[in-house]
């Protein structure tokens, strides 16, 4: 199930309406049912192996509180090893045993080991970093072990996070879960408004835009460079509004019952610094890589070298997470290049901004930080969104090919009569009234954003008598049903990993 799906529009309300009308006592039993009929939508055959790692971490978390030292580090092992095995098993098998295969072709030994016939399980990578959490900070004393099966099981699998995160901390939701949830009419109307934001940024903003970046990066080999830069610059607002508008759908739902997730997204396109957009961005991963793998090996309490290795380690790892593919090995390679590189260059940075006197235009000197920071996570996104390395080298490769023909017809656009050749060169067969309509769209959300990020849109919505709050409430729903986009699967790009 999706929350975008008809079957979502039936089973939130249904949930939410028995959450608020059992007792208290039975609540947890009520979400947990509804997070396996959740989850086994999808193919229920893999919900043992969320019973499996449940129980297994549950039990290691007992054993971890009771014991002593070295027993203790062997529970955390095993649990550790479980969850990692699993996920290792569905995730890498496939990549491992093609990457085999292709080295054994290179070395001519006619090893050719067949592929496993495996379905990679739907948010398996974000409940089981959830799950590691859990047993980690067990082990390192901050979180006592929960004795209650089920409340333990609903923290791992409750549906509003369960299958894209944000990925909790046992701190944060393990407590919520004991705690007596009032209906509170302001409090559910905000979560149902973040969720009817969330589902517009999806299906009106992030399917749209897919419908460009899907025709380009489909089929590479049929586009120039300006089809590459807008594809690559579409993608780019494509799984930030996909990515966040889920997030914002989970927080929202968890909201209306009373739960409070973590925020997962704070306008990371805004960062003046590649260091910046990663505490913006994906927060509740980025910082789970930085508490439980770049800290413990030493964070930036070593030297230079080691520093760079730390950010290398956690990226690279970070991009394997992200899926079995080189690509995306390179894309976390790559950025914690930019990382390193950013740390390297911190002391010359000032003083060529000194000599350039950007340091007496300051909001010049932060829109340039911003522009170079896009640019440089847009590049990264090449190799993201590429279906293998080949494509993405290709992309990458005639990335200045067709910017003459563009630079020729561009007195046409500026005059408002787009010519033939130039609109087929940059809508392609993706319309120009739809790229259009897409980038306006993109520019009018950021501005909503922005305007949210300060503070100000519930105090401007909550200045607004009822009659113009609700016109726009509804008006908002309308253009969700009516300006979506419904011909590119719907699927949420983050599902797969």
């Amino acid at each position: 199930m999706t929350f975008n799906s008809f079957s979502f529009l039936i089973f939130f309300p249904l949930v939410t309406a028995l959450f608020f009308a059992v007792p208290h006592r039975f609540r947890w039993l009520l979400l947990l049912t509804a997070s396996c009929c959740f989850y086994m939508f999808f193919i229920p055959v893999y919900i043992l192996i969320l019973v499996f790692t449940i129980l297994v971490d549950y039990v290691a978390g007992l054993f971890i509180e009771n014991a002593r030292q070295p027993a203790r580090r062997w529970f955390l092992i095993a649990s550790i090893v479980a969850n990692v095995g699993a996920l290792a098993f569905f995730k890498y098998c496939n990549f491992l045993i093609n990457n085999v295969n292709v080295l054994g072709t290179w070395l001519h030994t006619g090893l050719d080991v067949p592929l496993l016939n495996i379905v990679l399980p739907i948010g398996l990578s974000f409940h089981t970093f959830q799950a590691m959490s859990y047993t980690i900070e067990v082990y390192r004393g901050k979180q006592k072990a929960e004795r209650h099966l089920g409340i333990y099981a609903l923290y791992v699998m409750f549906y509003p996070q369960l299958v894209a995160g944000p990925i909790e901390r046992p701190q944060n939701l393990l407590h919520q879960f004991r705690e007596v949830k009032q209906f509170d009419y302001e409090r559910v109307t905000d979560g149902l408004k973040l969720m009817a934001f969330g589902m517009f940024k999806k299906v009106v903003i992030a399917d749209r835009l897919a419908q460009y970046v899907n025709l380009v990066y489909g089929h590479p080999a049929d586009y120039c460079g300006v089809n590459y830069a807008i594809a690559t610059l579409f993608f780019a607002f494509q799984i930030y509004f996909d990515f966040s508008g889920y997030s914002d759908i989970a927080i929202g739902a968890a909201r209306v019952m009373g739960f409070s997730l973590m925020q997962n997204f704070r306008q990371p396109y805004f960062s003046k610094s590649i260091g910046e957009f990663w505490t913006r961005w994906h927060i509740s991963l980025s910082t789970w890589f930085r508490d439980y793998v770049y800290i413990p090996l030493g964070g930036n309490r070593v030297g230079r070298r080691k520093l760079y290795r730390n950010l290398l380690v956690v990226f690279v790892v970070s991009g394997l997470w992200h899926g079995a593919n080189w690509t995306y090995v390179i894309w976390g390679a790559l950025n914690g290049l930019y990382l390193a590189i950013g740390i390297a260059t911190a002391n010359i940075r000032p003083r060529i901004a000194s000599l350039l006197r950007l340091d007496r235009v300051s909001r010049v000197r932060e829109c340039g930080a911003v522009l170079l920071t896009f640019s440089l996570i847009c590049l990264s996104w090449v190799f993201f969104r590429a279906n293998n390395l080949h494509d993405a080298l290709y992309i990458l490769a005639h990335l200045g090919t067709g910017w003459k023909e563009a630079l020729l017809g561009l007195p046409h656009l500026v005059s408002g009569s787009v010519g033939g050749p130039l609109r087929d060169l940059l809508f392609i067969k993706a319309g120009a009234g739809k790229v259009m309509l897409s980038a306006a769209l993109v520019m009018a959300i950021l501005i909503v954003e922005r305007v949210q990020y300060h503070g100000m849109l519930r105090r401007m919505l909550m200045d607004n008598p009822v009659w113009v709050r609700w016109p726009m409430y509804f008006g908002l729903v309308y253009a969700t049903i009516f300006l979506g986009a419904y011909d590119t699967g719907g699927q949420f790009i983050y599902f797969q990993f």
